[in-house]
């Protein structure tokens, strides 16, 4: 976690905005003399709208932020008004939960929104609240969002004013084969049965394990991904509770300690998101454990109860994933492969055409679009190149094509970078090592990836104004020639 890269401090940043507009959500809560609940409600609010609102352009963050009221309000409202009355609370829950997870399928701001309106009903089964304090409940959550807004827009900004390369977050479908639809009915169904056994645990604390669920099938894909988070989930809460253990009780609620150890904590949370779920889970459970604290219920027990409840959850989450409308690892590593090697054609062909005269050509939106695609492969092919996994060959294959196809990206930078340098332009040696580098990717695109004709690396021969297009050009080709080995894998291979 620490030794993460970490280019311009931007982690650090988003993490120290983080703390100060969460506090300040908080703050205003205080102010305007509204209950500890309230309070609590409105420094949530700010967290999920810094937290979750992900969207490309500074613009279409603010309107999401501006949505979040009309996503989770009602929701709040539905929850508290079911108080006391189970069986539908219980309906209501896991049909929130099943509309939270279809809505990814409108992108980041069906993402936000669908979580927002989840964690409205979550919030309220955590702080038992009721009819009656519906409006407060909502004047704090206006307060936290107008915090989070204000920080994040005119305070602090961070985000980038131009938008970068839009990638859909998950791959496409129709019906059942669509993943947020497949990931819907996983999540009810997980949810269903997390919410029974949650509740033979406890009556009170249920929600953790239907909590849990939810989570773990955020960002993920495949049957691997969603089993691998699942395990650091639990491992991030076992060591979180120690920290509830060993901090959060012999501090028992005091206002001052628990507010400094609960920025820290929001701080460990933006800080780790990135780099490690483990670290980012054992910082909300420090977290929880602090306002367990401000509200007086903190004891070993109900630690230990989270984490049961937590486990429950994962069980769960990992037998539906395995046997609901299950999508094997290897089949989306092996989709998300081919969106990143398509990305490196385009913006090969691109740079053909600038170096060829085309000045309406432009090879650096595809390089921007690959980087991010690598970000999905790094996702997918985690659960093969995790530290405990028992397939060593799987884990080495793994990790070849990762490196080589970051040889991709880098060249393909390097080539943007060059292609509108009228020095290295209309140079006919150029132009054909690019038709040979289109030719070796849709060898490797072709139906039955990897039995093509392989890509033969070019001697490339050196000339002032077009050496460094060659170069990266050559890199390529070595780069394709070699993804063809580890690709030319079976369903039930390494890299299954």
């Amino acid at each position: 976690m620490f030794t993460a890269p970490d280019p311009g401090l931007s982690r650090l940043r988003v993490a120290l905005r983080a703390v100060f507009g969460i506090g300040l959500g908080v703050t205003l809560a205080e102010l305007c003399g509204l209950s500890l609940t309230a309070s609590i409600t409105g420094g949530l609010a700010a967290l999920l709208a810094l937290f979750t609102v992900t969207d490309a352009t500074v613009r279409d963050q603010r309107i999401t932020t501006a949505l979040l009221p009309l996503a989770g309000f009602p929701v709040l409202a539905l929850a508290a008004s079911l108080h006391g009355l189970a069986p539908a609370r219980d309906a209501a829950f896991l049909l929130v939960a099943f509309c939270g997870v279809y809505a990814r399928r409108w992108g980041p701001r069906g993402h936000s929104l669908g979580t927002f309106a989840f964690m409205n009903f979550f919030l309220v089964q955590f702080l038992h609240a009721v009819p009656a304090q519906i409006p407060e409940l909502y004047a704090a959550g206006g307060l936290g969002l107008a915090a989070a807004a204000v920080t994040r827009f005119l305070l602090w900004p961070i985000e980038r004013r131009t938008p970068p390369a839009a990638v859909p977050s998950a791959l496409p479908g129709r019906g059942l084969e669509r993943p947020t639809t497949r990931q819907a009915v996983q999540v009810l169904v997980a949810c269903g049965l997390a919410l029974c056994v949650g509740q033979l645990l406890s009556e009170d604390r249920w929600y953790w394990a239907v909590g849990t669920v939810w989570w773990i099938f955020v960002n993920t894909t495949s049957r691997g991904e969603t089993l691998v988070r699942g395990f650091r989930r639990v491992v991030g809460t076992a060591t979180g509770i120690v920290v509830g253990l060993l901090v959060a009780i012999p501090v028992h609620g005091a206002p001052g300690p628990t507010a400094a150890l609960a920025a820290v904590c929001v701080f460990g949370i933006f800080y780790t998101a990135a780099v490690s779920y483990s670290w980012m889970i054992f910082s909300v459970t420090a977290l929880v454990s602090m306002l367990y604290g401000l509200l007086g219920v903190l004891d070993p027990g109900l630690l230990a109860l989270r984490l049961s409840e937590t486990g429950v959850g994962a069980l769960f989450a990992a037998l539906a994933v395995t046997v609901v409308l299950p999508v094997t690892t290897h089949a989306t590593n092996d989709a998300w492969i081919q969106r990143a090697l398509h990305s490196v054609h385009a913006a090969t062909r691109q740079a053909t055409a600038r170096l060829a005269g085309d000045d309406g050509s432009d090879p650096a939106p595809h390089a921007a679009e690959l980087e991010m695609l690598l970000g999905r492969v790094r996702a997918t092919l985690a659960p093969l190149v995790h530290p405990l996994t028992p397939f060593r060959a799987r884990k080495a294959r793994a990790r070849r094509v990762l490196a080589l196809l970051d040889v991709c990206a880098r060249e393909v930078r390097g080539l943007a970078s060059v292609a509108a340098d009228p020095d290295a332009s209309h140079d006919a040696r150029l132009t054909a090592a690019c038709r040979r580098v289109e030719a070796a990717v849709e060898a490797l695109t072709a139906r039955g990836t990897g039995h093509g004709r392989e890509a033969a690396a070019a001697e490339v021969p050196h000339r002032d104004g077009a050496e460094s297009a060659l170069a990266h050009l050559h890199g390529l080709e070595q780069a394709l020639a070699e993804l063809a080995m580890p690709l030319r894998i079976a369903p039930r291979s390494p890299l299954a």
